[in-house]
């Protein structure tokens, strides 16, 4: 149940009114749905009296008038109209709207009425999975950026989250890796800052290119590499202590582009690949003994009706290959145990690409066959598309090679940096602000674009339309925050107080209704794993407000003291739910743009 704190929203009030005054009508009818949804003819219409009208074979009008006359004399609804064939359009009341927000922003806990569910249950999230001695690309920033939103508004909701970067950080390719380390023990170091990402990165680079020409082109270095894997599998201490320097570099990196995307990560959230190696073998051993999994041509395999190769043939979920290797499969099943068992999750979310689907359908339905995964226990794929360059190919370089995570960050940078200092001067922001704020408005900018296109969908990479001021982007809704932050400031002694009995102009009742969905936006966002619906929200937030300025003057000399406070009241509420929409997107608000 939610926690104390919660406030109703008007449309869920509205709703309950209207199921109980249909049910007082129509006692026959049992428990019905009025179908309630906004409108462009009122605030809400309710359709529900048709279809009942229907299964009860009586008139709908008539119908509708019954429950008109069945609703409780309450300040909630203004005007209620029969139109058409039984449809039922509300208007709520001025005051209703008004009292419904001023219980909003006087919501203690600062969760502008948001219910917190504390009961939710445990998600346990695999997001942004960097590889050990490679480079992040565009790929990774997708799932990090989609992963980290989706963290903050289940946690925002109630639901107990622990984050998981499955890091890749096993495997054949450290045999050569480790091998050429140790013939060259000084290529691993690096000048200045230990803490420099970029010289972390680019001291892995060289070793990756020189052992890959070395593995290439010399057979007996080839040999020695091949021997140093099964070194490494059977956990020889040197090849262990090698891999470790590896990881713990390539640890620095990530460390530094997670900085750059302004986001979390700490070292007990990095549980990669190597983390589970300790269950494969038990994972192999109870799908097999359990039937799940079969031996075909060597291998341990599972099959599956509707997964099958060009040929026709079934193509299996390989878990043990001929050699004795485990794949992919046998990691990931093995996290599942994890997951489950251990961490007593409820729900495990995997925010990978697109075109991994296939595997994890068939690593899923694995693990419901083997009884981790069932009714209490789900398992969810949030898919993205791929990031597009402005061709509508996929986002690569000139020279044919995936973009780096780390320049693409500079530029945005760069780009919202200068955007923010053609304004500076005007308002009088100092160089430290200046930058600061380039910062968060370049990475908020490549956050909203990513966020506000469905996580499915491909989405194109352009710089210039995501620091444009114009449109749906983040650096909009950015000023239209900052634009209230600075309103506030001008306001003097005014001070932003709600006046129910004040009548409403049109500009302001629109803004009023919107504000007040935000608990059931979040709501529908957890639910189905979906935060462009919140970028959505945002931005038509920032339209509402827009209008509201263009009809409505806050401060004007004009008005009686109470509209102003109330025009205070609705502009500062609006600016907190901008703050607050935003940072569960990842995405700051600075206060003077």
């Amino acid at each position: 149940m939610p926690e104390h704190g919660s406030v109703n929203s008007l449309a869920s009030t509205l709703q309950q009114q209207l199921a109980d005054a249909l049910t007082a009508a129509l006692p026959d009818a049992g428990t019905a749905d009025p179908l309630l949804r906004r409108s462009d003819r009122a605030d809400f219409q309710a359709n529900g009296i048709l279809a009942l009208a229907k299964k009860l074979k009586g008139n709908p009008r008539e119908l509708a008038a019954q429950v008109t006359a069945a609703l409780p004399a309450t300040n909630l609804i203004k005007d209620i109209e029969v139109s058409g064939p039984g449809f039922l359009n509300i208007t709520l009341s001025d005051k209703a709207i008004i009292e419904t927000l001023a219980a909003r922003a006087a919501d203690e806990s600062g969760r502008l009425g948001v219910p917190y569910d504390s009961s939710a249950g445990t998600t346990v999230i695999d997001y942004a999975q960097p590889n050990v001695a490679k480079e992040m690309h565009v790929g990774h920033l997708r799932s990090a950026v989609i992963g980290d939103a989706m963290v903050q508004i289940l946690e925002f909701t109630g639901e107990s989250v622990v984050r998981r970067h499955h890091i890749g950080d096993w495997g054949t390719q450290f045999g050569m890796l480790i091998q050429y380390l140790i013939e060259h023990p000084d290529e691993l170091n690096h000048e200045g800052d230990e803490a420099d990402g970029e010289a972390a990165m680019s001291s892995l680079n060289r070793l990756y290119k020189a052992s890959r020409v070395l593995f290439d082109s010399d057979e007996e270095f080839k040999a020695r590499s091949r021997d140093r894997v099964v070194a490494l599998q059977a956990g020889e201490p040197e090849t262990l202590a090698m891999w470790q320097r590896f990881v713990d570099e390539s640890k620095i990196y990530f460390y530094s582009v997670f900085d750059k995307l302004d986001m979390e990560i700490s070292d007990p959230d990095i549980v990669g690949e190597s983390g589970y190696n300790d269950m494969l073998e038990e994972t192999c051993r109870i799908l097999e003994e359990t039937g799940v999994a079969v031996r075909s041509e060597g291998a341990l395999c599972v099959f599956f009706d509707d997964v099958k190769g060009p040929d026709g043939n079934p193509t299996p979920l390989i878990v043990k290959k001929t050699n004795g290797g485990y794949g992919y499969a046998a990691t990931d099943l093995s996290a599942i145990r994890d997951r489950v068992q251990n961490l007593k999750a409820d729900t495990l979310l995997y925010v990978v690409d697109a075109r991994q689907s296939l595997h994890f359908k068939m690593v899923f339905e694995t693990a419901r066959r083997a009884g981790w995964l069932n009714e209490d226990v789900k398992a969810h794929q949030l898919a993205f598309g791929t990031v597009l360059g402005k061709d509508g190919k996929p986002f690569k370089t000139r020279e044919g090679v995936t973009v780096r995570l780390q320049d693409l960050l500079d530029e945005a940078v760069e780009r919202a940096t200068a955007v923010v200092r053609e304004k500076a001067e005007k308002i009088g922001l100092s160089e430290e602000e200046i930058v600061e704020n380039g910062r968060y408005v370049g990475v908020g900018a490549v956050k909203y674009a990513d966020l506000s296109t469905s996580a499915v969908r491909d989405y194109k990479f352009d710089l210039d339309q995501m620091v444009s001021l114009h449109g749906d982007t983040s650096v909009y809704l950015q000023y239209a925050y900052a634009r209230i932050r600075s309103i506030l400031r001008k306001a003097g002694d005014a001070k932003p107080v709600a006046h129910p009995e004040l009548e409403l102009a049109p500009a302001e009742r629109a803004l009023g209704l919107h504000l007040d969905q935000f608990g059931e936006v979040l709501s529908e966002v957890a639910a189905g794993y979906e935060p462009h619906k919140l970028a959505a929200y945002l931005y038509q937030l920032a339209s509402h407000l827009t209008t509201f300025y263009d009809q409505c003057q806050v401060l004007s000399d004009a008005n009686p003291a109470e509209v102003v406070e109330n025009r205070l009241f609705l502009v500062e509420l609006t600016a907190r739910t901008l703050h607050q929409g935003m940072a569960l997107l990842g995405i700051r608000t600075p206060e003077r743009l």
